[in-house]
């Protein structure tokens, strides 16, 4: 009995399976599940942009005076007043100093009453008499000879006090110091009262603020390049401040050194810049560009779309198939927030913004933007 229900039961089990198998011939095999690739990436795209930009160089620079004098006294004497106060926009030949000039008049005074002019005259008369008298000879030669020599030595005589005179004069005008040309005064050194002149004594100093010399130091790589834009035209220099892009000043290449400095390997140069409200000062550090070429057909993208690695620069471009197509890059001059490059075509599509959540062969969703900001995330 017990035989009996053993086999009963592995029957039940065989039917079951086989019900099983049946069922899964019916219905077929189970489908596999497609496996989902990740979401396109949103990403703004810039066009190419051609078009012919200037090309420059760029120094640091300082600022110098043209010209920068001394004030010194030339004549002794005490300061009496100065009309120009310190640090005094002044203009060429305006009186900055005045000194005590009794002295020098008096001077001046003596001389011209030391001048003998009515014996020259006299000797004069006497000897224009003789030369008549001695060709009747109604005069000996000697008398005559003797009226000569007294005509000659008044003469001296008047000539010696006439420059006793212009000097006396000239002493006169040096009481009053003048600026030699347009500038700015610095502090004064000498107030009313002081005793000045003949010991090399400073009373101020004078700098010439309109033009000023910007004088920096290209390197003698960059020569050839500036020699060879300065003999086709005029090389025109943009200045600007480290801290101040809004100001913004304009001249012109002037000066290039004759030779290149062997411990530095670069040339001393300057411009010649405008600056009439006087808003730069010598020995201010500012930054100087050179125009020194136009760039035709170059190809820009802006800045932010650029990316870096271990091949060197690099941009995504959208490709055929919305995905992101990595194009090395070779950078040229720079054009504002853009930059010239070489390696892309003219109708790429650049990605400027989300280029650290992409890769090469990223599915991306353009957004089409005329111009990129510096406001893009990357």
């Amino acid at each position: 009995m017990r035989h009996w229900k053993i086999l009963l039961g592995s029957a039940a089990v065989v039917c079951v399976g086989a019900g099983i198998l049946f069922s899964s011939l019916r219905t077929g095999p189970v489908a596999a599940a497609a496996p989902s690739g990740p979401p396109a990436m949103p990403v703004p795209v810039t066009s190419v942009i051609k078009k012919t930009i200037p090309v420059y160089l760029e120094y640091s620079a300082r600022t110098e005076s043209i010209r920068e004098v001394s004030l010194q006294a030339k004549v002794a004497g005490y300061i009496q007043s100065q009309p120009a106060i310190d640090g005094a926009d002044v203009k060429g030949d305006e009186l900055l100093y005045k000194i005590d000039e009794r002295d020098y008049r008096a001077a001046l005074d003596q001389a011209k009453a030391q001048r003998n002019v009515a014996a020259l005259g006299y000797a004069r008369s006497n000897f224009n008499r003789g030369d008549e008298l001695v060709k009747t000879g109604f005069l000996a030669k000697d008398n005559y000879d003797q009226r000569a020599s007294t005509l000659g030595q008044s003469e001296a005589s008047v000539a010696m006090d006439s420059a006793a005179v212009r000097s006396a004069e000239i002493n006169l005008a040096y009481t009053e110091i003048r600026a030699p040309f347009a500038g700015r005064l610095g502090r004064n050194r000498a107030p009313v009262g002081t005793l000045v002149g003949g010991s090399g004594f400073t009373l101020n100093t004078l700098v010439q603020l309109d033009p000023l010399y910007v004088t920096f130091n290209p390197s003698e790589r960059d020569l050839g390049v500036i020699q060879t834009a300065r003999s086709a035209r005029k090389v025109v220099a943009k200045v600007s401040l480290p801290d101040d892009a809004s100001a913004d000043y304009s001249g012109e290449l002037t000066f290039i050194d004759n030779g290149v400095d062997r411990a530095t390997g670069t040339i001393t140069a300057r411009a010649t810049v405008p600056n009439p409200k006087f808003t730069l000062l010598p020995g201010q550090y500012v930054r100087v560009r050179l125009h020194v070429r136009d760039e035709p057909d170059a190809l820009l993208v802006p800045q932010i779309a650029l990316g870096s690695s271990q091949l060197g620069k690099y941009v995504y471009v959208v490709g055929p198939d919305s995905k992101a197509e990595q194009k090395i890059v070779t950078l040229g001059p720079t054009d504002g927030d853009s930059v010239s490059v070489t390696g892309l075509a003219e109708n790429d599509r650049v990605i400027s913004g989300n280029l650290q959540k992409i890769g090469p062969g990223s599915p991306v969703s353009p957004i089409v933007q005329k111009e990129a900001s510096a406001s893009d995330v990357k």
